[in-house]
């Protein structure tokens, strides 16, 4: 069993922006019935970050303590968000058109601040989770 942390987490350890990816179904009609296994646009991407040697791992959303969502495939993406940095661009130019419309309707290319991310500061308090869990 793998363990996820949630994107507000990963960018809280980190204490910087972070990117991750989302997908989605290109349509609304078939969102219910989405699996992210067998998203071949996604494993194209996965793929493709690999080739060019770009680090991500599985995440969770935004951790929202009012509801408990599934695992859709979410991926963090360990470059900066930094415009100045030739890897950040070239992840950029992959997944976005200059006007920044993404070139997969099925893909989001996502940037969570930080000070975003530390609206969830108080998760990280040691048992936090197990806490909200007896509760939930």
């Amino acid at each position: 069993m793998i363990l996820l942390q949630h994107i507000d987490a990963i960018a809280r350890a980190r204490q910087r922006a972070v990117l991750y990816l989302e997908f989605h179904p290109e349509e609304r009609a078939s969102a219910a019935a989405y699996r992210y296994e067998r998203d071949v646009a996604r494993d194209q991407l996965l793929t493709w970050l690999d080739t060019h040697g770009i680090i991500w791992q599985p995440c969770g959303p935004w951790a929202n303590i009012r509801r408990m969502e599934s695992y859709r495939g979410q991926v963090y993406v360990d470059v900066p968000f930094d415009e100045t940095l030739p890897l950040y661009c070239l992840l950029r130019d992959a997944l976005e058109h200059p006007d920044g419309s993404m070139k997969l309707a099925s893909v989001r290319f996502m940037l969570l601040t930080l000070a975003r991310a530390m609206e969830n500061a108080d998760h990280d308090a040691p048992g936090f989770w197990d806490q909200w869990a007896d509760t939930f």
